[in-house]
């Protein structure tokens, strides 16, 4: 075990953690979670990303880093009238249609039949509107947010997998010492799992289920796979994908939102600064998967210390972690030519919060968007 292998993890859990966790809470809270729910959310999902990278790694030699949704957790904090239990219904359909496209070809390719461009632009409409509200939380909290955002544009140009956490150790520190926050009393109880029995709502399971799969495959999943290949290694993606959609099943059952493949995490994992012998990267599967069992432990303290922090910065942390995805969202949804409007169309009514027959505005995006492709489509073959 050499000990690039170690800071290596720790950099990747530390990002993947820090960058996104404010997001995990504002899904919680969206959800009207309560807090010992959103204590086992975290818990449960720290321990599949655990469970799925070591395991992963292990069997097949390869370096494999599991990641949470991050789209998905967007999704969900964009939620509304829906309950904790009717969620965890969602969670378990996503994670079972997950193992499905693992385990059954026809089912992946009628996922692969989406087009690129229409799939991006419904990530895009899911998190466009938490970009947007970046710049009120800086109005609001100028004297907070506005030294963040300066921090986070700063390292970016050097290193842009930790400017979101560089701006969270920002945050975190102005708060508390302006007196904006004060520190919880912290004590470092053994974390527990709520058992959160599913309610089955078929307009949840549609609106929320189903885009959950979706984004997490399309945002997550397909570029985890390719972050391995461009690093020389052959992804077994259907044990990935069974791995990850049966954990996120049996965590969803606890109130965590789907696992899946790492893509900017996995990378600071793959490279030569790493080891030097490909062959022994798989390792830092292993490393990486008890660094989230050590954060998963830690829970009971770091999340009250996140609680504590005003909304506006927290809204502004949030905003920052899902530029980078925006970006690619965007990139993905109109590099396409022939699916452009088709993407737009879908951006659009995602991104206006509609619902109807309380399903969500990503649902109807992605319908919309297939409408017009389809359109385009026949008018083509005419």
């Amino acid at each position: 075990m050499r000990i690039s292998m170690l800071s290596a993890a720790l950099v990747a859990a530390l990002v993947g953690y820090g960058s996104t966790i404010a997001l995990v809470l504002s899904a919680a809270a969206a959800l009207g979670a309560t807090p010992a729910q959103t204590a086992s959310w975290v818990f449960a999902i720290c321990i599949a990303k655990a469970a799925g990278s070591a395991w992963l790694s292990f069997a097949h030699r390869i370096p494999v880093v599991l990641a949470w949704s991050t789209p998905g957790a967007a999704l969900i904090a964009a939620t509304q009238g829906v309950s904790m239990a009717e969620a965890v219904a969602a969670f378990v359909l996503a994670g079972v249609l997950i193992a499905l496209t693992g385990a059954l070809r026809p089912l992946g390719r009628l996922v692969a039949q989406i087009p690129d461009g229409v799939a991006a632009g419904m990530l895009a409409g899911v998190l466009l509107p938490f970009c947007l509200k970046g710049a009120a939380s800086a109005q609001a909290l100028p004297a907070l947010v506005l030294p963040m955002i300066a921090v986070f544009l700063l390292v970016r140009l050097k290193n842009p997998a930790i400017a979101v956490l560089a701006a969270l150790a920002t945050g975190l520190a102005l708060a508390f010492f302006s007196g904006s926050a004060h520190l919880p009393p912290l004590a470092l109880p053994l974390p527990t799992l709520e058992f959160i029995p599913p309610a089955v709502r078929l307009d949840v399971l549609l609106g929320l289920g189903l885009p959950l799969y979706l984004v997490t495959m399309a945002s997550q999943n397909l570029p985890g796979f390719a972050t391995l290949r461009a690093a020389g290694y052959e992804p077994p993606v259907g044990p990935a994908l069974i791995t990850t959609g049966g954990l996120s099943a049996l965590a969803g059952l606890f109130g965590a939102h789907p696992v899946s493949m790492a893509a900017i995490t996995a990378a600071i994992c793959l490279g030569e600064d790493t080891h030097p012998d490909r062959s022994q990267r798989w390792k830092v599967g292993l490393v990486y998967a008890g660094f989230w069992v050590l954060l998963g432990l830690l829970g009971p303290v770091i999340l009250p210390i996140l609680a504590a922090l005003p909304p506006a910065l927290m809204t502004a942390l949030v905003a920052l972690a899902l530029l980078g995805p925006l970006m690619g969202a965007l990139t993905g949804a109109f590099t396409p030519p022939d699916t452009r409007f088709a993407a737009t169309m879908t951006l659009a009514v995602t991104a206006s919060g509609v619902a109807a027959f309380g399903i969500g505005a990503a649902f109807w995006g992605l319908l919309a968007g297939l409408a017009v492709h389809a359109l385009e489509r026949l008018k083509q073959s005419r």
